[in-house]
């Protein structure tokens, strides 16, 4: 096991009913005004927006709200947030809604507090010196936000999807109830189902340190993914599966399975970020489609590895038979795992790659990723 420094402030509140709490959560923070931000208008015909809105009131908490904020988060939302957030002298910034929310409003909470544009912090031009503190309310699990202190953002321009992280990034509080995810589409089920996979084998497959301690968890995590989500396709309301997907998400990206590990990093992510930020396709969905491809190219990097995933997980012998299962699951779940499925085809390969490459460069892989290598693992994706 590497040498490892773990550090995580955030306070999970997790179970039913405790997103009736967020005003005394806040109030215990000495907050007075704090930036509402959400997505779609369903969290007022849901009756959350209500729930939140009485819960901050009762302890004399106002509140700005700033909604719109879509999937796959986009830069000019957040930059039109950070000025409704300094115009308004907020004092924090409350996510309710999923993880793309929640990442809009990581970068909302450190670009307020930044003289200058909040994209030279996704860049490297500046550095998040403070930032307002952040609360969350959870409506969908799938990027382990509400745990860490990461933020995705793409900025439309560009066409980058790049990243924050910040130890002043965390959330301070978050509020998981897996009730308030009952109404999840099918659809972002099982690209949320993708995406906490994606999030576990990253480190699992390509660290040159990995305990057999954290092999267990991701197994464990992977396994929970997969008995909960075919659980809840039969039945969206079982509240125990629900809860128990969305604490496996949580842990997949907290930082636990990654403290001892070593020589890792996220290449997965790193082809997907060009499918979204070109074609605004579920990061899940993304996700999905890379994974077999880019396994089919690495198995041979590390095949004791992959023979214990195919194993233990899919019980079944070999690298490519595991490669295959999971592929199988995949489609059996629904979530795509060919290019074609969403809408990208041979003639967009270029543009995905050179985006890719860019992408290498800022992950710091560039020097395995090459044009080389990324050509045929988005080919064999078509």
């Amino acid at each position: 096991m590497d040498n490892f420094t773990f550090y995580n402030p955030t306070k999970v509140e997790f179970g039913a009913g405790k997103e009736q709490q967020i005003g005394q959560h806040l109030a215990e923070h000495g907050i007075k005004k704090v930036l509402l931000c959400y997505g779609s208008e369903r969290i007022k015909r849901d009756g959350l927006f209500a729930v939140v809105s009485q819960s901050m009131a009762t302890h004399g908490i106002a509140l700005i709200e700033c909604g719109g904020i879509v999937s796959n988060p986009v830069l000019s939302k957040v930059r039109e947030a950070i000025a409704l957030a300094r115009g308004n002298q907020v004092d924090a910034v409350l996510s309710v809604g999923g993880g793309s929310v929640l990442d809009s409003a990581k970068a909302i909470a450190a670009g307020t507090m930044y003289a200058g544009d909040v994209w030279d912090l996704f860049i490297g031009k500046a550095r998040i010196e403070a930032a307002l503190p952040v609360f969350d309310i959870l409506t969908l699990a799938a990027t382990g936000s509400e745990m860490n202190s990461g933020a995705v953002v793409t900025n439309e321009d560009t066409k980058e999807k790049f990243a924050i992280h910040s130890v002043l990034s965390f959330p301070t509080v978050s509020i998981i109830n897996p009730a308030l995810m009952q109404t999840v589409s099918r659809d972002y089920l099982v690209y949320s189902a993708a995406d906490i996979i994606a999030h576990a084998i990253e480190g699992y497959f390509t660290a040159s340190v990995q305990p057999r301690f954290h092999s267990r968890m991701v197994e464990a995590i992977v396994g929970t993914v997969i008995e909960t989500t075919e659980t809840l396709l039969n039945d969206p309301a079982d509240y125990a599966a629900r809860a128990e997907f969305a604490w496996a998400s949580t842990q997949a990206l907290n930082g636990l399975i990654y403290a001892g590990t070593a020589g890792f990093s996220y290449p997965n992510h790193m082809i997907e970020h060009a499918l979204s930020a070109l074609f605004n396709v579920p990061h899940g969905a993304g996700l999905s489609v890379v994974m077999p491809s880019w396994m089919r190219w690495y198995h041979s990097r590390n095949p004791a590895q992959f023979e214990r995933f195919a194993k233990t997980v899919f019980g079944v012998d070999g690298a490519l038979q595991g490669i295959a299962a999971l592929e199988a699951w995949f489609d059996k779940i629904g979530t795509p795992t060919r290019l074609s499925q969403l809408g990208i085809h041979a003639a967009d390969l270029p543009a995905i790659i050179d985006n890719v490459l860019g992408n290498a460069r800022y992950f710091g892989i560039a020097d395995i990723y090459t044009r080389d290598v990324v050509t045929p693992i988005l080919n064999n994706a078509l």
